[in-house]
């Protein structure tokens, strides 16, 4: 399976951006879908998650009723809309993949094996 994240930019203190995810290969199996990020000098972050088994979600307590995680099956994108960022979301964001078999949405960086190449989101104050 191959991801391809994009959307990353430059945006104020209060603005937003989408990021979008791409699937592509042999996706069938992945069930559990991420976003992590990684800001300077800190350990990779989980951001929010997606399970195609029960369509639920996931997000850390940081950015939960900020930041919307959702999915377009039909172009193969999971996408993380970002509204009223903060300095502190400056980092490189990731997108995962994994399959679980009970269709349990993981936490942990080292739980996914299928990462995007990462996208820049910069938020200035």
């Amino acid at each position: 399976v191959q991801l391809q994240a994009s959307g990353g930019g430059l945006a104020q203190a209060g603005g937003s951006l989408r990021l979008s995810c791409a699937i592509s290969g042999r996706s069938f199996g992945m069930n559990i879908m991420a976003w992590f990020r990684q800001a300077p000098g800190k350990e990779r972050e989980f951001v929010s998650a997606f399970s195609w088994r029960d369509y639920g979600t996931a997000y850390a307590d940081s950015v939960r009723g900020r930041f919307t995680i959702s999915r377009e099956d039909g172009r193969k994108l999971v996408n993380l809309q970002m509204n009223s960022l903060k300095p502190e979301d400056t980092a490189v964001y990731y997108c995962a993949a994994k399959f679980d078999p009970s269709g349990t949405i993981g936490r942990l960086a080292r739980d996914y094996n299928n990462w995007g190449q990462g996208t820049l989101v910069t938020v200035s104050s």
